[in-house]
C-alpha cells in the first residue's frame, strides 16, 4: 500500500468547546445581488448526506458486484462526490457547506476490514477509506452516528484523527464531568462579495439510544441526553456567538417516536420535535431512520418561524441541497428563504478521483471476503425467510445456541435448554451449495452484534413471540395473501421480527396484534409458564432495541465481544462442511384459523 495511505492525517483545531473553521471567500458577485434601493443579498447551498455506513463505491461485497436493488438505486461516495463537485461547480466552492448526519465507519465490508482486519487503531495502520474519502471531498463537518460506537471508543477516536473535519455530538457527554466529549458545534465564515461575512453554525447531535445499543462500549465512559435539551443550550449561545445561520445535523429521525419504548427519557427520532421547540433553528439535516424526505416544514411554536428539514436517503443514494437566501437588514443577516431537495446518485458517474484514491483498499476487501472457508451441501436463501421458517434463519439460531452451549458447559445454567433469536437481516442473503465464502456469510448477518445468553421464563417467551408478531398485517380468513404486503406492518423493519429456535408455534395472521400467537410447544409438549431456559440473543435486542419485552431485564448468563458474523465464519471453517439437513426444521408457520398459509 502507497506511504499516502497510511499517513497520519490531522484534524482540525478545536478552539473551545466547538470547532472555529477557516472561512470560505466567496467568488466576487457569484452568489451576491442589489435590489431595489440597494438592499444587498446573498445566497450559498448547504450539501448533507447520512447514513454513509461505509459506502464508497457503488459496490455490494456481500453479493461481490455493482450494488443494485428494485429502484435502480446507486450507493456510495464516489457517486455523492460527482453531485457534490456539479453544484459547486454552478454555484461557486466557496458558497457551499458539505455536511453529514452520521453514522459513517460501519455497515459494509470494507469499513469493517478497516476497524477489524486490517485495524486504524494499528501501530502504523491504515487511514480509514471513509476519512479518506471525505476529506478528499472536503466536508466541512459530520454528526456522530450511533453505529459510530460500534466498534469502540478507540476505533471512533483514531477515525476522529484522521478526519480533516470535526466529528459533532452536543449531546455525548462525558459520564463524569458531563462536558461533551466531543465538539459540539462548529462555525463557518462565508465572506461575501458584500463586504460583511456570514456566519453559519453547526450544530452535531446524537442519538440517545447509543447508552442502549452499544451499553457495553459506553457504560460509565459517555452519557447521551435528549437532543431538545441540548438544542435548548446550544442554539442560544451559537446566536449570541454572532452566528447569522444555524443548522442542525441530528442523527435522529422527524417522527417523534422511540423504538425503545420507554426504557430511555429521551425520544430516539426527535429532529422534528427539535424543530418545533427550540427557537432560532434554520435547518435541519435528518439521519437515522433510512427515509427520504426531500423538504419538510415543522412549525416552531414558540415563534411560528418553519423551520426545514431533509433527509437524503442512506448510503450515498441521495445528496440534500439546502438553499439558503439572505438579506442584510438592520445591520446583521437575515434568511429570507430556504428550501432544500434531494439529487439522486444513479444520476450521475463515480467520481474517478475517489476510485483511484481507494481502489487498493477496495481490492484488498474483494480478496478477504471472497476467501473460501467451507462447502455446503444445498442452497439457501432468505427470499422467503420473512413469511417462512427457512433453513439459512435456522443457521444463525444453531450457531447461536451451540456457541452458547459451550460458553455455559460447566456452570450452573449448563442443564438449561437454550433457545435462540434471529432475524431476516437481508433477503437477499445466500449461501450456495458448494464452496462456502466469508461473504456468503458475513451476508447473512449484515449488523455488528455481539451474542448474549439471558435466562428466560416459559410465560415471557410467549409475550416475547406475540410482540414479534406484530410484524404481520393483519389478513381475513378468505383474503388472498400476498407476500409482498403481508410484513412491515407498522413500519416494522426486517430485522425486528425475531424467530426463535427451540420453540415450535403458529402465528394466526387473521387475528388482532396481540394474540395471535398459538400452540407453543417445548419439546412437543405445550409451554410451560415457569419453564426456564437460556435464550441465545444479540446484544441490540437484549439491551432493549425494537423495544421486545422482558429480555432486557432477564438476567446475564454469558456474553461476549465477538461479532456474531466472525463466531459463524469461524463455525463454518472449524466445521469445514454445512449440511441444513442437521439444523433445518419447519418450527413455526403462518395460519388463519388454524390453516397454514403457506
Amino acid at each position: 500500500m502507497p506511504l499516502n495511505r497510511r499517513k497520519f492525517l490531522e484534524k482540525s483545531a478545536v478552539t473551545g468547546a466547538g470547532v472555529a473553521l477557516a472561512g470560505a471567500v466567496g467568488a466576487p458577485g457569484a452568489q451576491a445581488a442589489e435590489g431595489k434601493r440597494g438592499t444587498q443579498r446573498y445566497a450559498f447551498t448547504v450539501l448533507g448526506t447520512t447514513d454513509l455506513h461505509g459506502n464508497v463505491f457503488n459496490w455490494d461485497y456481500f453479493t461481490d458486484k455493482e450494488f443494485d436493488d428494485k429502484d435502480h438505486n446507486d450507493v456510495g461516495l464516489a457517486k455523492v462526490s460527482t453531485l457534490v463537485n456539479r453544484i459547486r461547480a454552478e454555484k461557486g466552492r466557496r458558497n457551499t457547506l458539505l455536511i453529514d448526519a452520521g453514522d459513517t465507519i460501519q455497515g459494509t465490508q470494507l469499513s469493517y476490514y478497516y476497524a477489524k482486519v486490517d485495524p486504524i487503531t494499528a501501530e502504523g495502520g491504515p487511514v480509514h477509506p471513509m476519512a479518506q474519502a471525505m476529506n478528499a471531498m472536503g466536508y466541512d463537518a459530520a454528526a456522530l452516528g450511533n453505529h459510530e460506537f460500534n466498534y469502540g471508543i478507540p476505533v471512533l477516536r483514531k477515525f476522529e484523527q484522521q478526519c480533516r473535519f470535526p466529528l459533532l455530538g452536543a449531546n455525548a457527554l462525558d459520564a463524569k464531568t458531563l462536558r461533551p466529549a466531543f465538539a459540539p458545534y462548529s462555525m463557518h465564515r462565508l465572506r461575501t462579495p458584500c463586504g460583511r461575512d456570514v456566519k453559519v453554525a453547526v450544530l452535531g447531535l446524537t442519538n440517545p439510544g447509543i447508552a442502549i445499543w452499544d451499553k457495553a462500549n459506553v457504560q460509565g465512559k459517555m452519557t447521551f441526553p435528549g437532543l431538545e435539551e441540548q438544542a435548548a443550550k446550544w442554539v442560544p449561545k451559537l446566536r449570541s456567538m454572532g452566528a447569522d445561520v444555524v443548522i442542525v445535523s441530528a442523527h435522529s429521525g422527524s417522527s417523534g417516536k422511540s423504538s425503545y419504548g420507554d426504557q430511555l427519557p429521551y425520544i430516539e427520532n426527535a429532529a422534528g420535535l427539535v424543530a418545533e421547540q427550540v427557537p432560532g433553528i434554520d435547518a435541519i439535516l435528518v439521519g437515522h431512520a433510512h427515509t427520504e424526505i426531500p423538504e419538510y416544514f415543522v412549525t416552531n411554536k414558540e415563534t411560528g418561524k418553519r423551520v426545514v428539514l431533509s433527509e437524503p436517503l442512506k448510503w450515498g443514494q441521495r445528496l440534500t441541497l439546502f438553499d439558503f437566501e439572505l438579506v442584510w437588514a438592520k445591520g446583521r443577516w437575515t434568511v429570507e428563504k430556504v428550501g432544500a431537495r434531494v439529487l439522486n446518485s444513479n444520476t450521475v458517474e463515480e467520481d474517478p478521483k475517489i476510485v483511484r484514491l481507494l481502489a487498493d483498499e477496495h481490492e484488498k476487501v474483494v480478496a478477504y471476503v471472497n476467501q473460501v472457508i467451507g462447502t455446503n451441501a444445498a442452497e439457501m436463501t432468505s427470499a422467503e425467510a420473512p413469511y417462512k421458517d427457512v433453513p439459512i434463519i435456522d443457521l444463525i439460531n444453531h450457531i447461536q445456541a451451540d456457541t452458547v452451549k459451550q460458553a455455559l458447559a460447566g456452570t450452573e445454567h449448563a442443564a438449561l435448554p437454550v433457545l435462540s433469536q434471529a432475524a431476516c437481516f437481508s433477503r437477499s442473503a445466500r449461501i450456495p451449495a458448494g464452496e462456502v465464502t466469508i461473504r456468503d456469510v458475513a451476508g447473512l448477518y449484515v449488523f455488528e452484534n455481539t451474542l448474549e445468553a439471558r435466562l428466560m421464563t416459559g410465560a415471557q417467551m410467549k409475550v416475547y413471540l406475540e410482540f414479534s408478531a406484530n410484524y404481520y398485517v393483519q389478513t381475513a380468513p378468505d383474503a388472498p395473501v400476498d407476500p409482498a404486503k403481508l410484513t412491515n406492518a407498522n413500519g416494522t423493519p426486517d430485522y425486528n421480527y425475531d424467530v426463535v429456535s427451540g420453540l415450535s408455534y403458529e402465528i394466526d395472521i387473521a387475528k388482532p396484534a396481540g394474540s395471535r400467537v398459538t400452540d407453543v410447544r417445548f419439546e412437543g409438549q405445550p409451554l410451560a409458564d415457569d419453564a426456564r431456559f437460556v435464550f441465545a440473543v444479540n446484544n441490540y435486542r437484549a439491551n432493549g432495541g425494537g423495544n421486545f419485552p422482558h429480555v432486557a431485564a432477564a438476567p446475564v448468563l454469558w456474553s461476549n465481544s465477538e461479532e456474531i458474523r466472525n463466531t459463524m465464519i469461524a463455525w463454518v471453517k472449524a466445521k469445514g462442511a454445512v449440511d441444513p439437513a442437521a439444523f433445518a426444521a419447519v418450527d413455526w408457520k403462518l395460519t388463519r384459523n388454524g390453516t397454514p398459509v403457506f
